[in-house]
């Protein structure tokens, strides 16, 4: 028997300027703190503290001038003498949830998603066929056109017919919409445990990736819990949980209206919630159930599963959730709509989502 065999850990080399090993951090701890700079900053000097991440040359002071210097913050508008963040850091803060997430992905030009369609389309392929009344002329493959004419007339009698063209055939591609809601109910933070955290890097993420590799989709972003309203994507660092219960109708309708007024053919719903849904809006009052699954909520909510089938809408379900009973309705949910539904735990979710997000495209273009 050999054994064991211990040889010395040499640690990878970082070539970061400390600089930008800070902002690292302080990026990741504005997501925490929802865009509070004083309070990512505070943080960021109890770790210092504890965890000597600066040192004589260059201390957390010097990090806060060059925050300043490179645009990352701003004075505060408001006269308080605080800071607030910048346009830069909320880039930013996507693109560090998109390498964090989707880390993994290889760039692939201006992106739109690709069918297993080919014909009149926007890229080329290396199949061809002869010429059909309708084709553009700039389809026609005019070397092996011209190479048809030839064996079929010879040189001598040279002459390029209708009968001699090719095509050259292109894909097709098409773009989608996407609304992506995410619950910010009480419960995404009970219990000590969070989940508006990694939902928020979820979506900066997604944002991020359909605005660089898809920039033909439209993503609208809504957030749900006694009501639902649409948000910006430089609203998600800035996002907060709210003492509300879980209003999944409100979301499914205005989700349903946000994509009615879309004119493309492929539409979709993203949902990240942690729980079932808890309240309804009946005749301007709030009908409210927090214990159980309330057959009055669940139907309602049903019913806009089945009407987003109607108008071929699928709905992706993420449940950050275990619990036997939720799962039960989400698979109930999930059938009704058509939809796919993921009982993920937290670190799954940014991978869930992109796996979806690249199969739900193929759709034929008419």
């Amino acid at each position: 028997m050999l054994g064991y065999r211990f040889t010395k850990y040499k640690a990878k080399k970082d070539n970061r300027t400390p600089f930008e090993k800070l902002l690292e951090l302080f990026l990741e701890l504005l997501v925490y703190t929802s865009g509070d700079v004083a309070e990512a900053l505070d943080w960021m000097n109890q770790l210092d503290r504890q965890y000597k991440l600066t040192n004589g040359d260059y201390g957390m002071g010097d990090f806060i001038e060059d925050l300043k210097r490179n645009g990352y913050i701003k004075d505060s508008s408001d006269g308080s003498g605080g800071f607030s963040i910048t346009a830069k850091s909320e880039r930013s803060i996507r693109k560090q949830a998109l390498e964090e997430i989707f880390g993994k992905l290889k760039k692939a030009g201006r992106g739109n998603h690709r069918t297993p369609y080919s014909g009149l389309g926007d890229e080329t392929t290396a199949d061809r066929r002869s010429f059909q009344f309708g084709d553009s002329l700039d389809q026609i493959a005019m070397t092996e056109s011209l190479r048809n004419a030839q064996i079929q007339h010879g040189i001598g009698n040279f002459m390029l017919t209708e009968n001699d063209l090719e095509v050259q055939e292109n894909e097709y591609k098409t773009n989608v919409s996407t609304v992506l809601m995410i619950d910010i109910s009480h419960s995404m933070i009970l219990y000590g445990e969070d989940r508006i955290t990694p939902a928020k890097k979820v979506a900066m993420a997604l944002s991020e990736l359909i605005t660089t590799r898809y920039p033909k989709d439209t993503l609208d972003i809504l957030v749900f819990g006694n009501d639902a309203w649409q948000i910006q994507i430089k609203d998600l660092p800035y996002l907060k949980v709210g003492p509300y219960h879980t209003n999944t109708v409100a979301g499914l309708e205005l989700a349903i209206d946000i994509l009615r007024r879309k004119k493309t053919n492929n539409k979709q719903i993203f949902m990240i919630t942690d729980g079932k849904p808890t309240c309804l809006k009946i005749a301007g009052q709030y009908y409210k159930n927090s214990f159980g699954l309330d057959r009055k909520i669940v139907n309602r909510t049903l019913t806009l599963a089945g009407q987003c089938r109607r108008l071929k809408i699928p709905i992706t379900t993420f449940m950050i959730a275990q619990d036997a009973y939720l799962q039960r309705f989400v698979r109930e949910f999930t059938q009704v709509n058509n939809g796919r539904a993921f009982y993920a735990g937290l670190d799954g979710l940014g991978e869930f989502i992109f796996e979806d997000y690249e199969r739900n495209r193929r759709k034929r273009m008419r």
